[in-house]
């Protein structure tokens, strides 16, 4: 996305370091959509309808007297959360995320997410396919896939690189209440050209009642690769939950195929296919979706078929669904 506008912010740099002044810069970008929607199934819970997408973010950066790089992002995006409401926008509190990073060549990158961060796993763990499970989560109360993810207040770390296409991460969030902190770490290698392999463990440690008093402690490991030659790209990712509730543990497999027509027009296909243990029917959920594209400049029209079937992982014909969309999106 491109800066429409950029601020110099001397203030910027006074809040965040207290021995030395330096010019700072703001810039802000944004994106914009506007989709129609519909879902089809026997137990319909949406009909057509149009929607809107807004986000602005605002970012700030400046180097220190010492070399180091000082950043600070906000990202404003009303009624993201499922959590959101009038009430709650009417208070101000429509930041999706906010962060402030310091890195360095030789340092390496530090980030503390205030909201909206990734463990170092959950960051590398979207499955293959683009997780399409999470356009059937209507209620956005829960996750139909279970991650080490965790938000607010956590802290991100990436390591100066070592080896040429070689990334290393971690990451940590405090103990909350009865909780132990929770850790996570990923390797992502791309020193093959078309090629990204990527590698996440997280755990979510409870106390001996479970997190929180209710959920049991749990490790989470993704692993992805993909592969684009020429016109084509390839990619397969697998994912295990495994918790000591023998109940919640979970898989998922997903794959894509990728074809890009020409320079602004590009279609996909994608699968996936969970099992979780929590269901005694042991039916897996598996969903499909096609996508084709049309990019020119900042704008994107595209349209998507997707489908889900046992998405309560049951046989019961209420939760086979269908989702139709039509999206038309800016970037600035």
């Amino acid at each position: 996305m491109n800066n429409f506008k950029k601020i110099g912010m001397t203030a910027l740099a006074a809040s965040l370091v207290s021995t030395s002044v330096f010019a700072g810069e703001l810039a802000v970008t944004g994106s914009a959509s506007i989709n129609w929607e519909n879902y089809s199934g026997k137990e319909q819970s949406s009909t057509k309808s149009f929607t809107m997408g807004n986000q602005i973010t605002f970012s700030g950066s400046g180097e220190l007297d010492n070399g180091i790089t000082v950043g600070l992002s906000f990202t404003i995006d009303e009624f993201d959360g499922a959590a959101a409401s009038a009430a709650v926008v009417d208070t101000g509190s429509v930041f999706d995320a906010h962060k402030v990073t310091v890195s360095s060549d030789a340092l390496g990158t530090f980030v503390f997410h205030g909201e909206g961060g990734d463990s170092a796993q959950s960051a590398v763990g979207d499955t293959a396919a683009g997780n399409i499970w999470d356009n059937f989560d209507l209620t956005g109360t829960t996750s139909i896939l279970s991650e080490s993810g965790f938000t607010n207040n956590s802290m991100h770390y990436t390591l100066p690189s070592m080896v040429d296409g070689v990334a290393v991460s971690a990451s940590y969030s405090p103990n909350k209440g009865l909780d132990e902190a929770d850790t996570a770490y990923a390797v992502v290698y791309t020193g093959v050209e078309g090629l990204t392999v990527s590698y996440g463990k997280g755990s979510s440690d409870g106390d001996a009642a479970g997190e929180g008093g209710t959920t049991a402690n749990a490790d989470t490991t993704s692993m992805k690769a993909s592969y684009a030659y020429g016109p084509v790209t390839l990619a397969y990712s697998d994912h295990d939950h495994d918790s000591n509730t023998d109940i919640s543990d979970q898989t998922a497999k997903a794959m894509k195929i990728s074809y890009t027509v020409s320079d602004a027009i590009s279609v996909s296909y994608a699968t996936e296919e969970i099992d979780s243990k929590a269901s005694a029917s042991n039916v897996d959920a598996e969903y499909t979706k096609i996508v084709t594209s049309y990019t020119s400049g900042g704008m994107t029209v595209s349209a998507n078929y997707q489908e889900a079937e046992n998405i309560d992982f049951s046989t019961s014909a209420l939760q086979d669904k269908e989702y139709y969309g039509l999206s038309l999106s800016f970037a600035f």
